[in-house]
């Protein structure tokens, strides 16, 4: 019997060292050329169980341990981890060795439960570009700020003049963002409440899903009830909304009704879960940070100077129509603070990468890349000193011109913050999100009286679940009060 064991644990360790050993006959031995590997020490799962549960403090880990570029096992894959955000076009612009069509097809079919033609990246790309862009972006925007309006200052549910309601931050913006937006584009007018409370059930789970530390149909329910939500119907009349026109996109592609919903429902989640948790951050940081506050409001207050509406309620047209450098800047550093993407290759060819300093690295057929930005360039103290901190002030001039000028080893930076991706991983609807952004960030700041409810309180730290996935949750809310403004004149 006891030989029988050790027989069966010697086979077990023979399976292991020729399947999964980096060194074995099965997987060519490493080259001088590759970037240093750390397997970690759990067979197969490497570093997973770390990585997903701070990917942020992992790899700051490792980046202190290894230098701006090194390989992790993470659950059978080879992960090369870049962090030299000089060395970043070499893999955002390489189509011929790199590849994003595959690794984002199996997430999204794991998440979303949905399959598409293996073509369709491209032209639903094209066709979401045409969408955010032109005349379409302009009429999008439009209604954005037309929901946002409503919303806040017609629905007695939210505020009123007359008392004080409390409430949450991250709630208050999430809610108001969400309705807003999924009125804009999905036109659920009747049921944008009981959606949103779904989404957000479907939103916490989501992660887990991703990282494997949920079962697939813990998440079926929330899945399909979203699903129904979200099932292609047609209305008569008036103009053709945004998920009519991707509704007509998808029919000309040949996917049917079922794969119809599917999409629908993972255009709902890219489209929806950033913009809230930025207006949180945005204003968490503002309400925290009192000469920051004072610093947007005194610029939002100059803004009435040149229109003569000092005793009117301000429209969010001014921003558009005028400069705010000020307002700008302390969104950008919010961004940089809170944004944490993950831009993901798979290397479909063997490829040399160099770096900056001239040192050549060859990346491995089948293994994958990953870019970090929230970790470097945005968190890199050479590139933006005392990163931790919130500085307002930090991408303007001492002339409040806009800064855009940042430096690394004494070279200029392409890449100095990432909040929505870069080159084939870019958010196509940017510049949709950051209107929306500043149109709720305006509207709150000039149209409620708005503060914290301890005056000491401070911002919640981050929910580490949620690095790679877009903006930053907090782990907790920052409770607030507020009451519709009474005039303009008071800010």
């Amino acid at each position: 019997m006891l030989l029988t064991i050790l027989l069966l644990l010697n086979g077990l360790l023979i399976f292991y060292v020729l399947c999964f050993n980096r060194k074995s006959f099965l997987i060519p031995n490493r080259q001088q050329k590759e970037p240093p590997l750390d397997k970690g020490f759990l067979p197969w799962l490497g570093h997973a169980l770390e990585f997903g549960k701070n990917a942020a403090k992992f790899l700051t880990r490792m980046k202190e341990k290894h230098g701006d570029i090194f390989t992790v096992r993470v659950a059978g894959n080879y992960v090369t981890v870049l962090l030299d955000p000089h060395a970043f076009d070499g893999v955002l612009h390489d189509t011929v060795s790199l590849d994003v069509s595959r690794i984002r097809g199996l997430s999204i079919q794991k998440i979303f439960g949905l399959q598409m033609p293996n073509n369709m990246h491209t032209s639903e790309r094209k066709w979401m570009e045409e969408q955010f862009k032109g005349v379409n972006l302009i009429e999008l925007n439009s209604s954005m700020n037309i929901n946002l309006r409503n919303f806040l200052l017609n629905d007695g549910k939210i505020c009123s003049a007359s008392e004080w309601k409390q409430e949450g931050l991250f709630s208050l913006c999430y809610s108001l963002l969400f309705r807003a937006g999924y009125l804009t584009l999905f036109e659920g007018s009747n049921n944008a409440a009981a959606v949103y409370k779904e989404f957000r059930n479907f939103d916490n789970l989501l992660t887990q899903l991703a990282r494997g530390s949920l079962k697939r149909e813990d998440i079926d329910i929330s899945r399909e009830k979203l699903w129904t939500f979200l099932s292609p119907q047609r209305t008569n009349g008036g103009m053709q909304s945004w998920k009519q026109s991707y509704q007509d996109f998808l029919n000309n592609e040949g996917v049917g009704e079922e794969m119809q919903t599917k999409a629908l429902l993972l255009q709902l989640w890219t489209t929806q879960c950033n913009t809230g948790p930025a207006v949180f951050w945005f204003l968490g940081f503002l309400l925290t940070h009192p000469e920051a506050m004072e610093a947007v409001r005194s610029e939002i207050r100059g803004l009435s100077t040149l229109t003569d509406i000092s005793l009117k309620r301000p429209s969010s047209k001014l921003m558009a129509e005028h400069r705010t450098p000020v307002f700008d800047s302390a969104l950008r550093e919010t961004l940089r603070l809170t944004s944490a993407v993950m831009i993901r290759r798979e290397v479909v060819q063997d490829k040399v990468l160099v770096m900056a300093n001239g040192q050549e690295y060859l990346l491995r057929r089948g293994d994958r890349v990953c870019l970090f930005p929230l970790l470097s360039p945005q968190m890199d103290p050479q590139i933006h000193p005392e990163p931790q901190c919130f500085k307002y002030n930090r991408f303007l001039n001492e002339d409040h011109t806009v800064k855009d000028t940042f430096y690394k080893n004494g070279k200029e930076v392409k890449y100095h913050t990432l909040p929505w991706g870069a080159g084939r991983s870019s958010c196509v609807g940017k510049e949709f999100a950051v209107k929306a952004i500043k149109q709720s960030v305006f509207l709150l700041l000039t149209h409620l009286d708005l503060e914290l409810c301890d005056p000491e309180a401070k911002l919640p730290p981050v929910n580490p679940s949620r690095y790679g996935y877009g903006m930053l949750h907090p782990e907790g809310d920052l409770q607030v009060r507020f009451r519709l403004r009474r005039m303009y004149s008071d800010m």
